[in-house]
């Protein structure tokens, strides 16, 4: 008999779990186990990408990506429903109010963490008892998992630095409990899990994503890339318009440069809920023509091989796709001296790192600007990187001997 496998996603939009998630779908054999996904927001654009052999458990799902405005309104609708589907109405009231009361002390509220374990427990429930359960993303996928999934064996996947994200042990509610295996991104990140949850240690293991270069070569040479006639520097960025990001950062290393007299122009793919912030410092700045906000894009990489330098200045990471993309593409590459970046570059090898402050990050990108023979030599080397996933593929197989 055909295995039965089931993934849980928080969302289906366009960043790296999510891209991470499809690529193992299609390395995974349909004539070999019943797959299943279960999308918690039952939202996401990639929804188009889903392999065919992949039975989708949504009864409805909205294409419409969580990162904009519509979508956004879509899912707070959700969570509204989730607030009274299967009950509890009372404890999950509970559950917000005390987990707001402890972000209101910390100054950091954080509206996605603190809603994910009520849109986990108004979700979809199944009677069926799946061979292997994964929770493919840290959050309600995990808290779903956990809690409303019948399964012989159950397995989380943890993508970022979880202390830092702003995950804490009163969010999680011993979920973690449940599963016999917690695999993580990246060294770094299980490292830093390990620190959280030390109980948890035995459990741990890498589980790197999956990312397919051979795609990322074939769809940088369609059609597509910059549509301006700028002639100058161009600087890219890729991600989600969140905190995390640091894309605040990123504009005020800007106009260091631009008052520098430098001709560049730093172009953004992405969509998040710091966009209308992000726009208002730019006028402030006076860098409307500087810094671009180009929004999402089906496919961003005939950027990544027009752009001069890919600069990835976050605050925190579990272990970033984007510069994987980049470096497959021979980019020269700035990224912040952070958990999840360090792990990808070799600093003055094959990338820059750098400490995440404006000036720092513009005397990085000043640095390249000024040295065509550093730059060309940072991409080649970034480009000689191959990945390859047999290990991951044999991890996930030994674990349904």
């Amino acid at each position: 008999m055909k295995k039965k496998l089931l993934f849980v996603i928080n969302t289906l939009s366009q960043a790296g779990a999510e891209t991470a998630l499809l690529e193992l779908l299609k390395k995974l054999n349909g004539q070999k186990y019943e797959i299943y996904l279960y999308v918690l927001t039952g939202q996401g654009e990639l929804i188009e990408k889903l392999p065919d052999c992949v039975r989708l458990l949504n009864p409805t799902f909205s294409r419409q990506s969580v990162l904009t405005g519509k979508g956004r309104t879509e899912l707070m609708k959700k969570v509204f429903q989730s607030f009274v589907r299967n009950g509890g109405f009372t404890y999950k009231v509970h559950y917000v109010m005390k987990n707001l009361a402890g972000m209101v002390k910390e100054k950091r509220i954080q509206t996605d963490k603190l809603l994910w374990r009520v849109l986990s427990d108004g979700a979809e429930r199944f009677d069926i008892c799946f061979d292997l359960a994964m929770a493919w993303i840290e959050g309600g996928s995990v808290y779903y998992v956990a809690d409303h999934v019948k399964a012989r064996k159950k397995i989380a996947l943890i993508h970022i630095d979880y202390e830092n994200a702003g995950y804490t042990r009163a969010m999680d509610q011993n979920c973690f409990r449940q599963f016999a295996k917690i695999f993580a991104v990246s060294e770094e990140t299980m490292n830093h899990f390990s620190d959280f949850y030390p109980e948890y240690a035995a459990k741990l293991d890498v589980f790197h994503n999956i990312v397919d270069q051979e795609s990322i070569r074939l769809r940088a040479r369609e059609k597509g890339g910059f549509e301006d006639d700028y002639n100058g520097f161009r600087i890219l960025s890729v991600g989600r318009l969140t905190r995390q990001k640091g894309y605040d950062i990123a504009i005020e290393a800007m106009e260091i440069l631009k008052k520098k007299k430098y001709n560049v122009r730093w172009y953004v793919l992405g969509e998040g809920d710091q966009k209308k912030a992000l726009i208002k410092r730019i006028h402030e700045l006076h860098l409307e023509k500087d810094f671009l906000l180009l929004g999402q894009l089906d496919n961003p990489y005939p950027h990544y091989v027009k752009a001069d330098v890919y600069v990835h200045a976050t605050r925190f990471e579990g272990k970033s796709i984007a510069i994987q993309e980049a470096q497959t593409l021979g980019c020269a590459v700035i990224a912040s001296n952070c958990n999840g970046n360090r792990e990808q570059i070799k600093d003055g090898v094959d990338g820059i790192l750098c400490e995440l402050t404006p000036q720092a990050v513009a005397e990085k990108i000043e640095d390249l600007y000024l040295n065509e023979g550093k730059r060309k030599r940072l991409g080649a080397e970034a480009k000689k990187k191959e990945i390859s996933h047999e290990q991951e593929l044999r991890l996930f197989k030994k674990l349904l001997e």
